[in-house]
């Protein structure tokens, strides 16, 4: 499940594992009464300190995605997929109109920014690794011969 956390990323780790939580119930990966790994496997598997991963999971529950049965694990509610559904579309609105406007202001054509929105989503990305070739590639300025 946490296979895309990427202890190098600008988005802070808890983040990471508070995504893909979200990532994965907004998908329908994981559904209400699934248990996530204990805070010791989470922690093992990203390679991160107990209290990352401890963090991450006390914010999914004042979000209302997960619940805690002490001495049992953690678990996804009844009605975290609309939640997770609803806070990832808003997300990720937010940070795509910031990015096309950022590009539009710099000079980039509609056709250049659906093109790279195509090869983004083509690609096998993970959302905190390294942008795939196929997507670098568009990014190649092209220059006018004289």
């Amino acid at each position: 499940m946490f296979e895309n956390i990427n202890i190098h990323s600008s988005v802070a780790v808890y983040v990471q594992i508070e995504n893909c939580v979200q990532f994965a119930v907004a998908s329908g990966l994981l559904k209400p009464g699934d248990k996530l790994p204990s805070l010791q496997e989470a922690a093992a598997k990203t390679n991160v300190n107990l209290n990352t991963v401890a963090k991450a999971y006390r914010d999914l529950d004042v979000l209302g995605i997960v619940y805690s049965r002490r001495g049992s694990g953690v678990f996804i509610r009844d009605g975290a997929q609309a939640k997770c559904k609803a806070n990832c579309q808003r997300r990720i609105v937010a940070r795509l109109h910031e990015v096309t406007a950022e590009a539009k202001t710099a000079g980039m054509t509609p056709q250049e920014i659906k093109a790279i929105c195509a090869a983004s989503f083509a690609s096998e990305g993970n959302p905190y690794g390294e942008v795939p070739e196929a997507v670098l590639a568009l990014a190649k300025i092209k220059t006018k011969s004289k």
